[in-house]
C-alpha cells in the first residue's frame, strides 16, 4: 500500500518508516500538520498514519480539514492521549481508528489492515475485477484461481491499480506510489514492469485487463 505517515518525533517517524517499509509499503513522511494535509490533498494514499500532537496544525484539525474536502482515506490516529474524550473527539472528527502510544508494531498493523479492509471491493480482505484476485495481506494473486507468482514491486504495482480500476493512472501517480517520491525512475522502466506484469496477468486470460492509455498512463479495467 501507499502509505503517508505524519509525525513530528524524528525517531518515531523513522521506525513507522522502517517497519512499514519492511512489509513492502511504500511510505511518505511528513513532520507537521500543514504539510501533511497538503500531502494528503494532493496524492492518492491508500491509508494515513496521523499523530495528534503537530507542529502547524494538530491531527484533529488535518483530519477534519480531509473530510470537509470529501477525502476519505483511511486515518489511523496515533497519540499519547487516551482519555476518552480524546479518543472521541478524534473519532467524531472523522478518524477510522485511534491507537494510543506506547503500542507494538503487530497491533499498527493490524489496525492498519482492519481500516483499509473497510474499503476494498469485496466483503473479505481480498481486491478484484472481473476474475482477478489480489489479497493484500498474504500478497497472494489469482486469475480464474489460478496462482500468480509476482515480485515485489510487481504486486505494488498491480495493488496500486486495482485499487483505481476503472481510473486511468498517470506514469508520474505510478512512480510515486510505487517507488517512491525520491527515487529516480527511467520512463521505460515503468514501461518495463507494466509489461511485465502484463503477461503475467492478462497474457494466457480473457479479457485483457491492464490497458495502456497513450500519452497520458495505464488502466486496469474489463473494457477498452
Amino acid at each position: 500500500m501507499h502509505l503517508l505517515v505524519v509525525e513530528d518525533e524524528p525517531e518515531m517517524a523513522e521506525l513507522l518508516r522502517k517497519g512499514l517499509e519492511e512489509e513492502t509499503h511504500r511510505v511518505v513522511v511528513a513532520t507537521d500538520g500543514r504539510e501533511g494535509l497538503e500531502l494528503a490533498r494532493t496524492y492518492d494514499f491508500d491509508a494515513i498514519l496521523l499523530d495528534v500532537m503537530l507542529p502547524g496544525m494538530d491531527g484533529y484539525g488535518v483530519t477534519r480539514k480531509l473530510r470537509e474536502s470529501q477525502r476519505q482515506t483511511p486515518i489511523l490516529m496515533l497519540t499519547a492521549r487516551d482519555a476518552a474524550g480524546d479518543i472521541a473527539k478524534g473519532l467524531d472528527g472523522g478518524a477510522d481508528d485511534y491507537l494510543t502510544k506506547p503500542f507494538s508494531f503487530v497491533e499498527l498493523l493490524a489496525r492498519l489492515r482492519s481500516i483499509t479492509r473497510r474499503v476494498t471491493q469485496d466483503s473479505d480482505s481480498t481486491l478484484g475485477i472481473a476474475d482477478l484476485r489480489i489479497d493484500p495481506v498474504t500478497r497472494q494473486v489469482f486469475r480464474r484461481g489460478k496462482p500468480i507468482q509476482l515480485t515485489v514491486t510487481e504486486f505494488r504495482l498491480l495493488e496500486f491499480l486495482v485499487r483505481r480500476a476503472g481510473r486511468v493512472v498517470p506514469r508520474e501517480a505510478i512512480v510515486e506510489a510505487v517507488w517512491g517520491f525520491d527515487e529516480e525512475v527511467e520512463r521505460n522502466t515503468v514501461d518495463a514492469f507494466i509489461c511485465l506484469l502484463r503477461n503475467k496477468i492478462d497474457r494466457d486470460f480473457q479479457p485483457k485487463l491492464l490497458h495502456t492509455v497513450r500519452g497520458f498512463g495505464y488502466s486496469i479495467r474489463t473494457s477498452m
